[in-house]
C-alpha cells in the first residue's frame, strides 16, 4: 500500500499540473484553488470564472488533448529570486509568500508547455503517463476524478458526500474568520507574536462546536451517543469535552469502551494477512453489547466487562452500571457508525457523531495538505511519547491502520448525524517541533523514506509556534503532545462511570 500510496500522489499531483493547463487555454486568467479530498477525487474551485457542467466538460477535454501531446514535464531548479519573481507575475501571491518562508535559497519548480508550478512532491515525466481521469462538475466547484489507490483499475466513481461537503465549509468559514487559509497566513500571524490570540480563538471555535453538539443530543433526547472516527482524530479528548457539555445541559454522561466488548483473541477472525483482524466488526461480541444497552436503557444493572490488551482476554471485573433517567451513554469506538453495533437499539434513541482530523490550511491554492498525513503525524508524536514507538514502527503499521478505515469507517461516516472536525489551524506549526526529527531518524535505505522526505519537506514551510503554555489542557492537541488533564485520570473515571 505504501507505494501506491505515493505513486498516486505523484499521479494526482501531475493530473493537476494538466488541469492548470487546461484551465489558463479555456479560462485564460481564472485561478484554481485546490481544497480537499472527496471520496476518490479531489474537490477545487475555480476563481474567475462561473463554472458549469458545459464549462467543466471544455476543460476535461481540453486535459485529454494535452495528455495525447505527450509533453514533457521538465524539473528544473530556480533561486529563491527566480521563482519569487515568476509567481509574481502570473500572479500567484499566495505561493510568493510560502516560498519566501521556505528556509532554502534554491526550488525544484516543473514546466510543461510554458506553465512552470511548484509542487512538493515528484511528477510524472510527461503529460501522457497520466491517462485517466474524468472531471466533473459539482457546484459551485469541480472534483477531479482518479483510478483507485494502486492506478490499475478504472476511474473511481463520483461518490457524493454532503456532509462531508458541509464540514469542510464550515472549516473554510472558520479560516475566514481567523484570516488563515494559507500556510503563509499563518506564518504572518506566527511573525507578527500574534500565535496566543490565534491559539485562544481557534480553541474557543472549536468548543463553541462541541457546546452545540451536545445541545442537539439533548435537543433529541438521544440516550447513546456513539463517537466514531479514524485513527488519531481526537476521539477520546473530544468524548470528555462533549461530556462536560452535556453536564453543562443537565445531563449526566456516562462512558463505556467498544474495546472491553473485544471477543477473546483465539476467537478473533483473522485478516488477509493471517493475523487476528481486530477492526473488523466480527471481533467484537456484538450480541453481549446489545444485550447490556438494552438492558441498561431499561434501567436494569448490568455488569461491565473489562477487556485486558495484556492478557488479550475479557475479564469479569465484578462493577456494576446502572442508568438513571438523566443519564448519557457515550460509547467510542471505530464501529459506532455501523448500524450491526446497535441493531437491537431504536434510532431515536441514538446520535452519532464523525470525528475526523479535517486539515483546511492549504500550502497555497494550489498545494492542498492531506488530513491522512496530519493524523499521521499526530500518531507518531503521541506513540513516541506515551508507547516510545519511533517514526519507523509508526509509518510500519500506519499501511494496515489506514486499510482498516477505508473499510470499517469511511463508508459509514455520511451516516453520521453530525460531523465534527478536530483540526485545529495552528497545530502543524506545533507538531513541528515534535515530528520533524522523528521524520529526519529515517534513513535513505528504509521503504518509507519517500514519505518522510515528502513530510519533512512539508513540514519545512511552517514557522514554529513556541506558545504551547497558551494551549489548554483540555485541548485535542493535547491528546498528541501531552499535558491532557484528562489523562491519568481516565482509568479511575471509568471505574466512576463518568467522563468527567
Amino acid at each position: 500500500m505504501l507505494q501506491h500510496e505515493e505513486n498516486r500522489r505523484i499521479y494526482e499531483r501531475s493530473a493537476r499540473l494538466i488541469l492548470l493547463l487546461a484551465l489558463r487555454d479555456v479560462c485564460p486568467g481564472a485561478t484554481l484553488r485546490v481544497e480537499h479530498s472527496i471520496g476518490q477525487g479531489v474537490y477545487m474551485n475555480v476563481r474567475g470564472v462561473s463554472l458549469t457542467a458545459a464549462l467543466v466538460r471544455r476543460i476535461e477535454g481540453r486535459m485529454h488533448e494535452i495528455v495525447r501531446r505527450n509533453l514533457p514535464i521538465v524539473k528544473s531548479r530556480w533561486t529563491r529570486e527566480e521563482a519569487i519573481a515568476y509567481f509574481s507575475r502570473q500572479g500567484q501571491e499566495d505561493t510568493v509568500r510560502l516560498l519566501a518562508y521556505r528556509p532554502f535559497e534554491h526550488f525544484d519548480v516543473y514546466t510543461c508547455d510554458g506553465l512552470s508550478e511548484y509542487f512538493y512532491g515528484d511528477m510524472a515525466r510527461s503529460t501522457g503517463e497520466i491517462d485517466r481521469f474524468a472531471l466533473r462538475f459539482y457546484y459551485p466547484g469541480m472534483v477531479l476524478l482518479l483510478p483507485g489507490e494502486d492506478l490499475s483499475g478504472p476511474i473511481a466513481p463520483f461518490a457524493e458526500r454532503p456532509q462531508l461537503m458541509r464540514t469542510y465549509a464550515e472549516a473554510n468559514e472558520h479560516s475566514r474568520i481567523l484570516r488563515c487559509e494559507t500556510t503563509a497566513d499563518l506564518n504572518d500571524i506566527i511573525a507578527r507574536g500574534e500565535g496566543r490570540t490565534f491559539i485562544r480563538v481557534s480553541e474557543a471555535l472549536q468548543e463553541r462546536g462541541i457546546a452545540h453538539i451536545a445541545e442537539r443530543i439533548v435537543a433529541r433526547g438521544a440516550r447513546v451517543v456513539f463517537i466514531a472516527g479514524p485513527s488519531s482524530s481526537g476521539k477520546t479528548t473530544f468524548a470528555n469535552r462533549l461530556a462536560i457539555q452535556l453536564r453543562v445541559s443537565g445531563k449526566h454522561p456516562v462512558a463505556i469502551s467498544l474495546d472491553d466488548y473485544y471477543l477473546n483473541r483465539e476467537d478473533v477472525p483473522l485478516g488477509p494477512d493471517g493475523e487476528p483482524d481486530l477492526e473488523c466488526l466480527q471481533s467484537i461480541d456484538v450480541s453481549l453489547f446489545n444485550e447490556q444497552l438494552v438492558e441498561l436503557l431499561a434501567g436494569r444493572e448490568v455488569e461491565r466487562p473489562r477487556y485486558s490488551f495484556y492478557t488479550k482476554r475479557r475479564e469479569a471485573t465484578g462493577v456494576k452500571l446502572r442508568l438513571n433517567p438523566d443519564d448519557v451513554l457515550i460509547v467510542e469506538g471505530i464501529h459506532g457508525l455501523n448500524d450491526e453495533l446497535s441493531c437491537d437499539i431504536p434510532s431515536e434513541l441514538k446520535f452519532r457523531v464523525y470525528v475526523s482530523a479535517l486539515t483546511q490550511l492549504n500550502l497555497d491554492c494550489h498545494n492542498r495538505i492531506r488530513t491522512t498525513d496530519v493524523r499521521l503525524m499526530r500518531r507518531m508524536v503521541r506513540d513516541h511519547r506515551t508507547r516510545a514507538t519511533d517514526a519507523l514502527e509508526t509509518m510500519q503499521m500506519w499501511d494496515k491502520v489506514r486499510m482498516g478505515e477505508e473499510k470499517y469507517i469511511f463508508p459509514f461516516q455520511e451516516r453520521a448525524d453530525v460531523m465534527f472536525n478536530t483540526s485545529l489551524l495552528y497545530e502543524i506549526a506545533v507538531l513541528k517541533k515534535y515530528a520533524y526529527p522523528m521524520l529526519k531518524s529515517i534513513g535513505k535505505d528504509s521503504p518509507y523514506y519517500t514519505r518522510s522526505r515528502r513530510l519533512c519537506k512539508f513540514l519545512h514551510y511552517f514557522k514554529d509556534l513556541n506558545d504551547e503554555d497558551e494551549i489548554p489542557p483540555t485541548s485535542i492537541l493535547r491528546e498528541f503532545i501531552g499535558g491532557c488533564t484528562f489523562y491519568g485520570e481516565t482509568r479511575r473515571q471509568e471505574d466512576e462511570n463518568m467522563m468527567v
